[in-house]
């Protein structure tokens, strides 16, 4: 069953930030996943819930999700955003 990962970035230096998505792609694929949302324009439809800018990734399972993010590869490259923006991350199961 997919997993999906929902990330919620305020970006604050815009420059080192850069960075860190030019290496993410590399090691998100190293992990098996892929983008399915990377920013882009954003519409609030309901609620008071307006995000910077969101990223959704999919992978083959919540397992695969998680292993990924503790993956060494995608720490390291998790390295390149501290202090460049704050993150809010949650994985979540699919359905099939």
């Amino acid at each position: 069953m997919p997993a999906y990962i929902i990330v919620e970035t305020d970006v604050t230096n815009p420059e080192q930030y850069e960075q860190y998505k030019a290496a993410s792609p590399a090691a998100i694929a190293a992990g098996g996943g892929h983008f399915l949302v990377r920013g882009g324009e954003l519409v609030t439809l309901e609620g008071d819930w307006y995000p910077p800018r969101l990223v959704v990734l999919e992978f083959a399972d919540l397992s695969a999700a998680r292993r990924w993010y503790e993956s060494e590869t995608y720490q390291s490259v998790k390295k390149l955003r501290e202090g460049a923006a704050s993150f809010r991350a949650v994985a979540v199961q699919g359905v099939d």
